[in-house]
Parts: structure tokens; sequence; C-alpha cells
């Protein structure tokens, strides 16, 4: 294990996003259980204020991320101050995209059903970041041999095929597939294989005169939502906590 953090993570120079990505997981967890607590009334955790305002998180969070933006840019990519500066801004990247809707929506969405956004958020850059700590570099570009990286010609035209594959996979409504594309090429081709789903860019381009087309995209992706909605609503509610009933929302009756 020793040999395996020295050889691909310290001598590339990771070990700053290894201990940011770290952070980041640790501080929402931490936070998601606090928030989580306090909704509850648990525990001796409460909110925040000052003269009768409500200081959220993302308040402190910004400005962690900016004192550890800052010093990770002054301290380079090895030594203490490096790592400290990692920690912090993990820290308050963790803190900032925990309120990721509240910023998105300018409006207190914490536990509403907009406020899952944060949680898919905060999934998606840990996975994202753990791919570029496993060795994925953007676009898929790594590892490259030596006849590889002397043909420049070949690989610009591997990172743009990428990602314009990303880009139409993005035009067909497919975003979790063209960010985690951009990464990891084929997906995003498989992305652009797939129908566009109903009302995207693509479908309003390209199904405008193609009736089939279209039922075809609504039908599949009316059964992909029905097969996967429930299971992500689960997920969701596990990591951020299960959001307040709609009260817009009519209630069934049996």
């Amino acid at each position: 294990m020793g040999h395996w953090l020295q050889r691909n993570i310290i001598e590339p120079g990771k070990l700053p996003l290894l201990l940011a990505l770290a952070a980041f997981v640790l501080t929402f967890v931490i936070t998601r259980t606090v928030t989580r607590l306090i909704r509850a009334g648990r525990g001796p955790f409460g909110n925040v204020k000052a003269g009768g305002l409500h200081i959220h998180h993302v308040v402190p969070g910004v400005i962690l991320t900016v004192v550890g933006g800052f010093g990770a840019v002054a301290g380079g990519r090895h030594g203490f101050g490096s790592a400290l500066s990692a920690v912090v801004f993990g820290m308050g990247a963790g803190l900032v995209l925990d309120e990721f809707a509240l910023i998105l929506h300018l409006d207190d969405v914490y536990w509403t059903e907009a406020g899952r956004q944060s949680v898919e958020v905060v999934v998606l850059t840990a996975a994202l970041v753990g791919l570029v700590l496993a060795g994925f570099s953007p676009f898929g570009v790594n590892d490259l041999s030596e006849d590889e990286l002397q043909n420049r010609a070949g690989v610009a035209l591997y990172v743009a095929g990428n990602f314009l594959f990303s880009l139409i996979a993005l035009s067909k409504g497919k975003a979790r597939i063209a960010v985690f594309g951009v990464i990891v090429p084929v997906i995003a081709v498989f992305g652009t294989l797939r129908l566009a789903r109903p009302g995207s860019l693509w479908s309003r381009r390209f199904y405008r005169r193609r009736p089939r087309a279209r039922a075809k995209a609504v039908l599949r992706a009316y059964h992909h939502d029905l097969r996967w909605s429930a299971p992500r609503r689960a997920v969701q509610d596990w990591i951020g906590g299960k959001p307040d009933p709609d009260p817009t929302r009519p209630v069934e009756r049996g």
C-alpha cells in the first residue's frame, strides 16, 4: 500500500488532490449529519444566527475555498503548505456545494425537492475528482506512450473527437453521461448513440419531423425514469436526507 501511494499519488504530485477530495467528502458527510440532527431537534447543534440573520454554511465555505485556493496557487504541489491549502479548499468546497441548490435558486431550498440538486452535484464532483485521482486526465488523454506523445496531431484529434461526443451527449439531454464522457471516452460515445431525451436540444432540432423517433424517445425516457427514479431518490434520501413534503402537491387518497 505504501509503495502504491508513493508511486501513484506522491510522486506525480497528487497528494494535495487526494487530501482535498478526502476533506471534501468528509466535510459533506459531517455537514449533512449535523443538519439532519438540527432538523430532527437532536444533539447540541443549532443554526448559526447573527442579529436574527441565518448564516448559511455556504458563507464560511466561500471563505475557506478562497483561502485554500489562493494558498494552493502560492504553495505549489509539494510541501506542508500545499497539503494544508488542499484540505482547507476541500472543506470549503464541501460546504459550498452542499448548498449548491441555494446558490442556483437564490432561495433556501435545502430541505425541498430542489435541494436534491446539491446532493447530485456533490456526488458528481467527488466521482470526477476520484477519476482524475485514479489517473484519468481530462478528455481521457493520460499515460500516453512516447510514440503517442510524438504524434501531436493524432492526440489533438483524439481530444477533439471525444469532446465532440460529449457535446452531442449533452445536446441529447444526457448531462451526467456528457460530464463523465469528458473523462472516459467510451461513455461519451455511448451517450451519443442513444436516443435523445424529449425536450432536449437534439430532440427539438432533429426529431421535429420524425414523429416515430419522438414517440420512441418519449417511451424510452418514460421507462428509464420509471426504472431508475425510485432507486435514485432512495440513494439521494440516504445521502442527503428526505425532503419536506411539497405543500402545493395534492394529497393522495387511497
